[in-house]
């Protein structure tokens, strides 16, 4: 019975595949993926391909309900609520996925030093890290843009600055778990320096954690730039944003309940893909299931060295 990995993992995609609620889960998570990242592209790159009206463009339709010329009604000033909701989800989508980059970066550098680190310096790193992990999310992004002023940019630096703590957790405990396997005791025993231990060796094994702790937390960063715009410290109205369109919309609630309604639904279907496909990719990415990026590093990097051996034995 062969034991090979490459072998094994060829194998287990041939299986038939799951049915039942696993076969329900996995449909729905690549559907969720697939409508994520459709959206996302039209959302940010041509929003006018859903809406052609301007968003700030005022009319005499006042405070009109959803009907064939405005599917979602209009506002006070008759600006048509539909194409708020789609260029309203710029800003929101910009702040999020910019602030979890951010924050997968700074998370993923602090983890790997406070993992590799000696005793003293990882239990100075991650004590800080643990200090921002007992405050709040909302309570750091409100303290940091009280400081740098309101704006997208404010909030992507919020987003960054507030997740950045939970990334580190999660890293370093994964590198400190990978310290001890036997391949990166080997790298050590053979001379690999503390840096390139980390590159060849710690932070590929690390990328299936991150990509799916970086899709969940969207969903998070979505929800916390919302709040912050509907707390009035995003974007600044005329210009479409979902937080404070639904700010602006619950003051009317019982009489224009499609001003809130239908940003709210657009935050709620927003972070219900976030989370759906970041389930799936959990799910893809689990090494037992589906496809790991640190394997396939090393086996890439075999071949390379293969090859540079054939090469000089030429």
């Amino acid at each position: 019975m062969t034991t090979d990995p490459l072998t094994l993992g060829v194998a287990a995609r041939r299986t038939p595949k799951p049915a039942g609620i696993k076969g329900l889960k996995a449909t729905i998570g690549r559907t969720a993926l697939a409508v994520a990242v459709l959206l996302l592209v039209v959302l940010l790159v041509a929003p006018g391909l859903l809406a052609h009206v301007s968003p700030i463009a005022t009319s005499d339709a006042n405070l009109q309900g959803p009907s064939g010329s405005h599917l979602f009604g209009t506002d006070l000033l008759g600006r048509d609520v539909f194409s708020r909701t789609v260029y309203g989800a710029r800003p929101v989508l910009l702040a999020s996925l910019l602030g979890v980059l951010v924050a997968t970066a700074a998370g993923v550098a602090i983890g790997v030093l406070g993992g590799v680190a000696p005793r003293l310096v990882n239990a100075l790193v991650m004590r800080l890290v643990d200090v921002f992990l007992a405050l709040p999310v909302l309570l750091i992004a409100l303290i940091l843009i009280a400081t740098a002023g309101s704006g997208v940019r404010s909030i992507v630096l919020a987003i960054g600055i507030a997740f950045t703590p939970g990334f580190a957790r999660v890293v370093e405990s994964s590198v400190r778990r990978l310290r001890r396997a036997e391949y990166v005791e080997a790298a050590r025993v053979f001379g690999s320096t503390t840096l390139r231990t980390s590159w060849r060796h710690l932070i590929p094994n690390l990328l299936t954690e991150v990509v799916v702790l970086g899709s969940s937390a969207i969903g998070w960063g979505v929800l916390t730039a919302t709040t912050l715009s509907f707390l009035g410290l995003g974007v600044r109205l005329p210009a479409p944003d979902w937080g404070s369109d639904l700010a602006a919309g619950a003051t009317n609630l019982a009489d224009a309940w499609w001003l809130s309604t239908f940003p709210g639904l657009a935050i709620m279907a927003t972070i219900l893909l976030a989370n759906f496909a970041g389930d799936h990719l959990m799910r893809v990415l689990d090494p037992r299931e589906g496809v790991r990026f640190g394997r396939l590093f090393r086996l890439a990097a075999a071949r390379r060295s293969a090859t540079g051996d054939g090469g000089d034995d030429a």
